[in-house]
């Protein structure tokens, strides 16, 4: 099931990581989803809540999570992915965002962003999907990434 986004939310969502570098930073997708793909309509940013290692996690505060539940609720939209970005780190999963991944059905995007070379900017994006039914069966499946224009709402 690949993930369906217009390149200027990509584009915004890979910006991101670049302003916060060298913390992670970290958002909510807001759009549809059907048996075949997850379509990205909205993208809403996050403060990482993460005072002690903001560098290397992340945390969305559940007040904002619930605020882009809402808002998703009033756009006839869903909540269908998450991102955020690893500074100086590749853009996979790690043990800890597999540990605190729990919306099976929806897309984790991941971003590089490289310090040391580029001086804080975006390098690799990968979406991976959450799938199972539980705690038990969980797994990140690599999610192929297509460029889309912007759907209508």
């Amino acid at each position: 099931m690949p993930l369906r986004i217009p390149q200027s939310l990509y584009s915004d969502l890979r910006a991101h990581g670049e302003e916060t570098y060298p913390h992670e930073c970290c958002g909510i997708l807001l759009g549809k989803s059907d048996t075949e793909t997850l379509t990205v309509h909205q993208l809403i940013r996050a403060g990482n809540t993460r005072t002690d290692s903001a560098h290397n996690r992340y945390h969305i505060a559940p007040q904002e999570l619930i605020a882009a539940q809402r808002q998703a609720r009033k756009s006839g939209l869903d909540i269908v992915g998450f991102y955020h970005s690893h500074p100086d780190h590749p853009a996979q999963w790690s043990s800890t965002d597999f540990a605190e991944a729990h919306w099976f059905g929806c897309a984790y995007v991941i971003t590089s962003v490289d310090g040391d070379k580029t001086k804080g900017a975006a390098q690799i994006t990968n979406s991976f999907l959450l799938t199972g039914t539980s705690e038990d069966d969980k797994a990140f499946l690599p999610q192929r990434i297509e460029f889309d224009s912007p759907a209508s709402n």
